[in-house]
């Protein structure tokens, strides 16, 4: 426990503080935003306002990681470490995304192409290592079946299906939590809401594991390495409720892709580790309705030749063009978001109580 109260504590002052200095570093340098003129236009005032404010996120993260460890002289696991690995390596890609945008002075980023490209081969690399490091009873961090409060045992795939899925789940987490990235401290909110469900997962998982128990039963969880995996989700959880300070509206800076993609990577991470790969879905509510409007969107646009379901998508600009505040619409997104955290752990743990 003490290893999870370290990371949190250290996660949040690095990112309060990280975000101060990044925010004069990235103001002097002209390293702001870029607005898309197809927007609200009440997001044309901020155009200038620092970006990239993801690398803070991944840097006190991964910080605050290693300095709890090495405080508590805990050894690293490999399931946090791979958790690391995503995280980072998605944010990597958003990081060669937002500096296209600033060095070509442009709303746009890298092409559809190099973005698929660069988050495949994270996403690959991922899955195939995520299903090696077998532990002394033979259990990996991720596993071949599909999970939703545990893995299903009649949807056990091949090895490489299995990659592909992951591939999949990945793709869909970091850009659903691209796509929430819109308005101040959304996607941020969001993010810290769904990081703390899991810390909680997380914690269950560790006092009810089948490798702690001195019998195993039925209930009992085969998920490795459940301790390493809270410290995981709650440096992420503090680092992200911490950058709402500076996040909030007035925004004093994004997070960009670099934060955005690095956040979905690791939501994608810690849902197949924790094997609730399908309860994410319910879990991520608020990120899974954006992601549906889009999708619907651009369905009904080419089914209806140029017509449109929604004043425009993302989500949440629809309202901003039917006149909602901006505060109003984060507000009421996170309260989203809370009835489906609140939904989903309520299911995660009615599983446990009665076996559903």
């Amino acid at each position: 426990m003490k290893t999870i109260l370290f990371a949190a504590a250290a996660a949040m002052v690095f990112t309060l503080l990280g975000t101060r200095a990044a925010i004069g570093i990235l103001v002097k340098h002209g390293y702001g935003q870029f607005i898309r003129d197809d927007g609200p236009t009440a997001h044309h005032t901020k155009r200038g306002t620092p970006t990239m404010g993801g690398i803070v996120i991944m840097i006190s993260v991964v910080a605050a990681y290693f300095l709890a460890h090495l405080v508590t002289w805990r050894p690293p696991t490999a399931s946090g470490l791979l958790v690391l690995y995503l995280f980072l390596g998605a944010g990597l890609v958003g990081f060669l995304d937002d500096w296209t945008k600033i060095s070509r002075q442009r709303s746009l980023g890298l092409d559809s192409k190099a973005k698929l490209i660069g988050q495949s081969l994270v996403a690959v690399s991922f899955g195939i290592l995520a299903l090696q490091f077998p532990d002394e009873r033979g259990v990996t961090p991720a596993s071949a079946a599909v999970s939703f409060l545990r893995d299903i045992p009649w949807l056990v795939l091949p090895l490489i299906l299995a990659v592909v899925w992951i591939v999949l789940l990945v793709a869909a987490a970091t850009n659903a939590v691209n796509l929430t990235d819109g308005l101040d401290g959304l996607a941020t909110g969001a993010s810290t809401m769904v990081f703390g469900a899991y810390v909680l997962i997380n914690l269950w998982q560790y006092n009810q594991s089948c490798a702690s128990l001195s019998t195993a039963s039925a209930k009992c969880y085969e998920v490795r390495d459940p301790h390493d995996l809270a410290v995981v989700a709650v440096a992420l959880a503090a680092s992200c409720f911490a950058f709402l300070w500076w996040n909030t509206k007035p925004a004093k800076i994004f997070m960009g892709d670099s934060g955005s993609l690095s956040l979905g990577g690791a939501l994608a991470a810690l849902a197949i580790f924790t094997r609730t790969e399908l309860l994410l879905v319910i879990l991520g509510g608020l990120f899974v309705i954006i992601t549906m409007s889009v999708i619907l969107q651009v369905g009904f646009f080419k089914l209806t030749k140029g017509k449109r379901l929604f004043k425009m998508a993302p989500l949440q600009h629809h309202f901003e063009l039917m006149g909602w505040g901006e505060s109003t619409i984060v507000v009421r997104f996170w309260i989203i978001c809370g009835i489906f955290v609140s939904l989903g752990l309520g299911i995660f743990y009615a599983e446990w109580v009665v076996g559903l």
